[in-house]
């Protein structure tokens, strides 16, 4: 099992009703990969810092990437810069790894006035396991889900989760969520300034 490869599936499987945004879901795929790194005894937390456990690599191949790229020197690095840091254009990397594992595939579309390519999901294992897990309620990935922008924005309540490490990741990732959406409207408002320059307005 694979939470980040859970939570991927499950943002393509599930209705979410608003688009999903590739800044949202890199941040929650990162914090995925640290649940998953928790949950292995490969890290732990000291406060909200990350503590680098057995050199051990797991048997998921993006996963064991992760690991090694954990910093090891002290000052431990915070949760919240290490989501930034491994974040960026993360939900690229395991898009390409589903369709590489044939998880996902791309549909050409001939019609379009320039020929162009969708991702979908094809039945599999994985598929099932993530819609599996999904529909018993995992909390983890129901928060992870929130985050990345399934069923809402990310849930200010957080459930119980029954680990406070996880819950420290959880927290985070919110976080991290809520500040970027904040730089994208500061962005909008700073666009939509600067157009309304260019007319006169």
């Amino acid at each position: 099992m694979s939470t980040p490869r859970d939570l991927l599936i499950v943002t393509m499987d599930v209705e979410s009703g608003r688009t999903v945004e590739a800044g949202d879901l890199s941040l929650a795929l990162a914090g995925a990969e640290l649940i998953d790194l928790l949950a292995a005894g490969a890290v732990t937390l000291d406060g909200d810092r990350i503590v680098p456990g057995e050199q051990r690599a797991p048997a998921d191949r993006l996963l064991a990437e992760a690991a090694s790229a954990l910093v090891r020197a002290t000052p431990r690095e915070p949760v919240e810069d290490w989501l930034w840091r491994r974040g960026r254009g993360l939900s690229a990397v395991y898009l390409a790894a589903l369709e590489a594992d044939g998880v996902v595939t791309r549909q050409r579309r001939r019609l379009a006035p320039v020929r162009t390519s969708r991702t979908a999901l094809v039945d599999s294992p994985d598929r099932s396991r993530a819609a599996d897990r999904w529909a018993a309620g995992d909390p983890v990935l129901a928060v992870l889900a929130a985050a990345a922008g399934i069923h809402g924005t990310p849930a200010e309540d957080l459930p119980d989760v029954g680990d406070d490490a996880a819950l420290t990741v959880l927290t985070a990732v919110n976080e991290a969520v809520l500040e970027l959406e904040a730089v994208r409207q500061k962005r909008s408002v700073e666009q939509a300034a600067f157009d309304n320059i260019w007319r006169g307005e």
